[in-house]
């Protein structure tokens, strides 16, 4: 059975838009990179400093956010 990974409250800490490129860091300091691909609204695109919610997910052997949402 598969479950729904929770929610977790973060910063964008740094975003390259030219790669796509960025990092999100979470309350406790743990950060998680992401694609552009990951930003849930399709701009493919956010700002440095916004408060998101995202999920955790394991991807090329490491742990990533995805379904990036502005909170």
């Amino acid at each position: 059975m598969s479950r729904s990974p929770s929610r977790r409250s973060g910063t964008v800490r740094a975003f390259d838009d030219t790669v796509g490129l960025g990092t999100v860091v979470a309350a406790d300091g743990t950060e998680y990179g992401f694609h552009c691909i990951e930003i849930a609204d399709g701009t493919r695109t956010i700002e440095v400093g916004s408060a998101v919610t995202y999920s955790v997910l394991p991807r090329f052997g490491t742990w990533q956010a995805a379904d990036i949402t502005p909170a």
